[in-house]
């Protein structure tokens, strides 16, 4: 399907989400306070070669869509440039796309086609704070501030390496319902956007979202407020068999939760006596101190959390 098809075919796919696609600008409404973000999935370094466009779709559109939930955003309009090689099927990856722009209301409003050896899709998404609620960023937390997660850590790194080890990997039956869990959280990863939306009630909030690892972003959030952590290493939730799937992968199922990256759960901070929004998922893994180093405890024992995490310009 050639280029200008592809679009005609978009715009009757879904009218009120794709008006104004083909022209060479898009022209936006005024919103009075917005927030923008990009992000780009690539073979070969997001996603493996051979995965369904679909998967690439929603995955795409999940990760950019949890940096909106990380600052409390609601969606508004995208943006996407996408590159793919020869036989590279754009109906089934564009159906997948705009299922989940009807989902979350987002109007795509323009973006770029073009030919290249592998796929690379870079999407910027602009989203719009909801009436009465503020932003969420990275430097409100202070000293004393307890710290929450907003979901199980370690599940999608150990999807990850599911994946990598392919299809002649052999588990017990007992471990096979929660691998499969653990590919879909990697594949698919649902962005807390209604968590980010009601913590934006809140006064005072810090918050980012889990996308380089807890401890390195966790690093992120208290450089930026001037204040470190400490978490407790028995408190990070996990999902079910993450510690038996872990050890039969030899892998360490602690360092998967603090370091294995691609959560995409909210980390966030509120005052101590403040309860964070009702939700089975939330829980408190520990407090902001004025010391600004970043310490893990353990039993009885504290020492400094292990340098862990997503450098994506590491060579």
């Amino acid at each position: 399907m050639g280029e200008d098809r592809l679009l005609a075919w978009l715009r009757e796919q879904a009218p009120e989400l794709t008006a104004g696609i083909g022209d060479d600008t898009a022209f936006l409404p005024p919103a009075p306070e917005q927030a923008v973000t990009v992000d780009s999935q690539i073979e070969g370094v997001h996603f493996r070669s051979g995965l369904e466009p679909e998967r690439i779709a929603r995955r795409l559109l999940a990760v950019n869509l949890s940096d909106l939930a990380a600052v409390g955003a609601k969606p508004a309009h995208g943006f996407l440039a996408l590159s793919t090689p020869n036989g590279f099927d754009h109906q089934r990856f564009f159906s997948a796309f705009l299922e989940g722009c009807a989902e979350h209301r987002l109007h795509l409003a323009g973006g770029d086609l073009a030919r290249a050896p592998l796929i690379v899709a870079t999407l910027t998404l602009i989203g719009e704070r909801p009436e009465g609620c503020r932003w969420l960023r990275r430097d409100n937390a202070r000293a004393g501030d307890v710290l929450w997660l907003g979901g199980t850590v370690g599940e999608s790194a150990l999807g990850r390496h599911l994946l990598e080890r392919g299809n002649g990997l052999e588990l017990p039956a007992e471990l096979q319902a929660e691998a499969q869990q653990a590919i879909e959280r990697h594949l698919a990863p649902r962005p807390q956007l209604e968590l980010g939306r009601r913590l934006g009630r809140h006064e005072r909030v810090a918050a980012v979202d889990l996308s380089d690892g807890l401890a390195r972003d966790l690093g992120h959030l208290c450089q930026a407020s001037g204040c470190g952590a400490v978490i407790d290493a028995e408190a990070l939730p996990a999902a079910p068999g993450h510690e038996e799937l872990s050890r039969h992968l030899g892998l360490d199922p602690l360092e998967l939760q603090l370091g294995g990256g691609e959560d995409y759960v909210l980390l966030f901070t509120l005052p101590p006596d403040e309860a964070p929004p009702r939700s089975e998922t939330t829980t408190r893994i520990g407090e902001m101190t004025t010391d600004t180093s970043l310490r893990l405890r353990h039993g009885h024992r504290e020492g400094l959390l292990p340098d862990l995490g997503w450098d994506h310009l590491a060579s």
